[in-house]
């Protein structure tokens, strides 16, 4: 019998691609959530009602689970989130936790890569089998500024000329299953890249001429970029440490290329073009 399986963030950029990959391979898993009615009916899927805000919670929703994938949103208590995951796992004796971190996650950085790096050393010290998967900012972060595009045929950067190796969601996906449901992953943490770093004005060419129009980058300044977060209530740490996150890009920190993911894989993951033909109605 196939050990069980229970995802966190099954709703999210990852989370969705990775119920649908692992369905596809014949597995039956579980999801976390709150409100079990928010997670759609289909076979092969166990909505398990638990919150990681309430480890009292994640007693019942832990028990009988063999590996879980942890994903933590970026939220101001990602850190507690992450920990009471680990607790939890560790207390319901869960054999393997693959955690969703971020790249350059460390102690001494800026404050995301210092969240995630808690979150790892938690687990690195709970005697569980572990995976990191270390991934670069994603595609479809791009959805945030899909009205822009459609309604102005522009997108919004305080970037500059910074390049940025950028990943698809649904190859982090894929890798995210293979690290649940193969040997040989414990005690590893994997580096998630595209396969090319790429500028706004290189992305604004390309959707320009996946949607056969003139899309233009936008270059804002940080402070512009931290008032149009704040105007999305977002709390005002998550701003500050998103605008951390652009500075080291704008200083060409997020360009690196890792050959992680196609070794995983076995091909190169996909590229932005291919993510834009993809998802053209989205920006059309």
């Amino acid at each position: 019998m196939a050990d069980t399986v229970l995802l966190t963030g099954a709703t999210g950029n990852i989370g969705k691609p990775l119920v649908q990959t692992l369905l596809s391979q014949g597995r039956s898993i579980k999801v976390l959530a709150r409100d079990t009615d928010q997670i759609p009916s289909q076979p092969g899927v166990e909505a398990v009602k638990g919150d990681l805000a309430d480890p009292t919670s994640l007693v019942q929703a832990f028990r009988g689970v063999d590996r879980l994938f942890l994903l933590t949103p970026l939220v101001p208590d990602m850190v507690k989130l992450g920990l009471n995951g680990v607790r939890a796992a560790k207390a319901a004796g869960i054999k393997h936790v693959v955690r969703s971190s971020g790249l350059g996650a460390m102690e001494e950085g800026i404050a995301i890569a210092r969240w995630h790096r808690a979150i790892e050393k938690e687990l690195e010290a709970s005697g569980m089998a572990w995976t990191f998967l270390r991934p670069n900012s994603f595609f479809q972060n791009l959805f945030f500024q899909a009205m822009a595009i459609k309604g102005q045929s522009a997108f919004y950067t305080s970037l500059g000329e910074g390049k940025i190796s950028l990943v698809d969601t649904r190859d982090v996906a894929q890798v995210a299953a293979r690290a649940l449901t193969e040997p040989g992953h414990e005690g590893r943490a994997y580096d998630l890249t595209g396969p090319e770093a790429l500028n706004g004005v290189e992305l604004a060419a390309i959707l320009s001429r996946v949607l056969s129009r003139t899309i233009s980058c936008v270059v804002i300044s940080e402070e512009a970029s931290k008032q149009a977060m704040a105007q999305m209530n977002m709390p005002s740490v998550i701003v500050d440490g998103l605008a951390e996150l652009d500075a080291i890009g704008r200083a060409g920190y997020a360009a690196a290329l890792s050959p992680d993911l196609s070794k995983l894989l076995g091909r190169a993951g996909r590229s932005f073009e291919q993510f834009a033909r993809d998802h053209r109605a989205a920006f059309e």
